[in-house]
């Protein structure tokens, strides 16, 4: 597996660099502000990041968000069926509930648990996504040990005249797909509306073997398990001549999902996001920001789901049995200072705050709590020396004071090659899970936490983008249970890897290579040491590799991951596997273009979960009414 993806990421790398050897002056480094909440030239950060623009979306023709993350550098990402069904994601080898999740830098992720939907997330909705990798609880507080996604939601420009969208798809499985959206703006604001909605009558999500009655799902139901959703979003914004800049935004998912499951099978959850923000200049060096955020998450889950009237687009059986529901609250601000101390020199320095709130027919002891974090951060630049320092405390009311740091340092040769260094320490709260669930009355647990060392080397030589990151991440107090089933702080775990990525852009090509290698391992004292932790695969590789033709473009996408073990015994075994996608563009017009996509290309059969299917052959066509493109 390993071998063969090496090999074609340098098959692929040959050829392109064989179709042209001229670089692109008009290129644009994209700008991140995820890796240190300010904005920077993405080749300017000294975290490894990897950026998923809007044209990325729309070349890859992604049918969710797990289509644009599985694969790429320190990512794995588990399902647990097809489209709409949970989704688990694991960074850098960490828990699905280390990496911190921000839409339109709201933190999103349910209270109980600690993860984030994203299946649940619209991806027609999304502008771009940054991924940076490695510890960010020096800026960000609790969560954010293996690193931090931020999704972007799609705006308007200033100076755009009314400007309507459309996508509607349609594919195996009886996948029907549409979002249609009105963005503009004057010379000083900006707008954007947009409503969409998905469905699919599925797979069946879990397999039950004669032999293995009742594993995994524990459940015997063959039947395909649909998904259906609705999205709609606003956002806007207007810029004063003096700097001074107020937004907001609010996203909105509801979707109905279908599972296999002995003691419920169906879930009805709606998940949304709001934020408003103001940025004005309070001295000339000195820019101040104010933000304020909401995310809810609802799950109603039911003994039975519904049987619905394709005519009226309505269920029959409206009289299921609610077997239980889930509501959590995260209201959130901050206040965030930027100093311009001397040219190449910025001070950052602010307060978060957060308060969670937890309804559920489980009976928690306690169904809130407050956080509140400082946060400095200061970034240098001498000549060709980069230097950054971190600090953050945060004081959790269930959970006492935890203080974080890192620091990272970069240096640039003349060739525009540079290598860095960091070293970073961060935590994670106990969720209301971990410390109630499922009896409702507390357990005394620790915050987990991990310290993490890293080096790297990436370059920007012509038509190339390169970067290599290695580092070792050990973790402490990991959440794990006693032989009651009961949570406790025991395990400890260390993970090690390298991290590559190369892409470039010239004479209608377009490549984009990820590649991971990783040692993730348990480090407890017992008869579990050295195991791997459960399903995250040592090999991960992503290629992408398109060609645009005039009016016309094809691509295609080979994504594979090694061997893996769905449990920390490692008594079931998980296969390594690798899919190929293909796709192809038409654009008839100038603003439409017809998309064709055959994902899993040889119907290669895998699992990302023991027993949990996932999808085979399926063919999807698009259309896209896309004015600007």
């Amino acid at each position: 597996m390993k071998k063969t993806l090496l090999a074609t990421a340098l098959l692929s790398c040959i050829a392109v660099a064989h179709a042209a050897d001229r670089n692109d002056a008009d290129k644009l480094d994209p700008v991140v502000v995820t890796a240190t909440r300010t904005a920077m030239p993405v080749d300017e950060t000294l975290a490894p990041v990897t950026v998923i623009t809007r044209q990325d979306i729309e070349r890859l023709q992604p049918q969710s968000v797990t289509d644009l993350l599985k694969g790429l550098p320190g990512v794995a990402v588990v399902t647990s069926g097809g489209i709409g069904q949970q989704t688990s994601l694991f960074m850098r080898g960490s828990n699905s509930s280390h990496t911190l999740l921000l839409i339109d830098g709201v933190r999103v992720g349910t209270v109980g648990a600690g993860i984030p939907a994203y299946e649940q997330i619209p991806v027609e909705q999304i502008e771009r996504i940054e991924i940076v990798r490695g510890p960010r609880s020096s800026l960000y507080g609790s969560d954010a040990i293996g690193g931090v996604i931020q999704i972007f939601t799609r705006h308007g420009q200033t100076g755009e005249a009314p400007t309507p969208s459309l996508t509607m798809s349609a594919g195996s499985h009886g996948l029907v797909s549409g979002q249609f959206g009105l963005s503009g703006g004057t010379a000083h604001s900006w707008y954007n509306a947009s409503l969409g909605g998905q469905y699919t009558s599925g797979i069946n999500a879990c397999r039950v073997g004669a032999a293995e009655a009742y594993a995994g799902c524990f459940a015997d139901e063959p039947d395909h398990d649909s998904y259906r959703t609705y999205n709609g979003s606003l956002s806007g914004g207007y810029r004063f001549d003096n700097g001074t800049e107020i937004s907001a935004n609010w996203l909105r998912s509801k979707g109905d999902i279908e599972y296999d499951g002995t003691f419920q099978n169906y879930t009805r959850r709606t998940q949304q996001v709001a934020g408003a923000k103001l940025a004005f200049n309070a001295m000339d060096i000195w820019r101040m920001t104010f933000n304020v955020g909401q995310n809810i998450d609802r799950a109603d889950n039911y003994l039975n789901g519904p049987q619905f009237d394709y005519l009226t687009n309505l269920p029959f059986n409206a009289n299921m049995e609610r077997a239980g529901y889930l509501y959590s609250k995260r209201n959130q601000a901050s206040w965030q200072n930027d100093f311009t101390l001397a040219p190449g020199q910025i001070l950052s320095a602010g307060v978060d705050y957060q308060r969670e709130h937890l309804d559920s027919d489980t009976a928690y002891a306690r169904d809130s709590r407050n956080n509140t974090g400082v946060f400095a951060l200061y970034q240098g630049v001498f000549g060709p020396h980069e230097i950054q320092l971190s600090a953050r405390h945060d004081h959790n009311t269930q959970f006492g004071n935890h203080s974080t740091g890192a620091a990272s340092y970069g240096f640039r040769f003349d060739n525009d090659v540079k290598i860095t260094a960091s070293y970073g320490t961060s935590f994670h709260a106990p969720t209301f899970n971990d410390v109630y669930y499922p009896y409702g009355v507390p357990v005394q647990l620790k915050p987990e936490k991990a310290r993490n060392a890293e080096v790297g080397v990436s370059g920007t030589p012509g038509i190339w983008t390169w970067a290599v990151n290695a580092y070792q991440t050990n973790y402490s107090d990991l959440i794990g249970f006693d032989a009651n089933y009961l949570p406790i702080n025991v395990s400890k775990a260390r993970v090690r890897g390298v991290e590559g990525q190369f892409g470039a852009d010239m004479d209608g090509w377009h490549l984009r290579t990820y590649l991971t290698w990783q040692q993730p391992r348990n480090r407890t004292t017992g008869v579990q040491d050295g195991n791997r932790l459960a399903r995250r695969p040592d090999q991960i590789g992503r290629i992408d590799l398109d060609r645009d033709l005039g009016q016309f473009s094809v691509g295609g996408t080979l994504n594979g991951a090694g061997k893996s073990f769905d449990d920390a015994a490692n008594t079931r075994h998980l296969g390594g596997y690798a899919t190929t996608d293909l796709r192809a563009t038409w654009r008839f017009q100038p603003a439409w273009s017809l998309q064709a996509k055959v994902a899993n290309v040889f119907d290669r059969s895998y699992e990302t979960a023991s027993f949990y299917n996932q999808l085979g052959r399926t063919f999807y066509l698009t259309v896209r009414y896309m004015p600007g493109q």
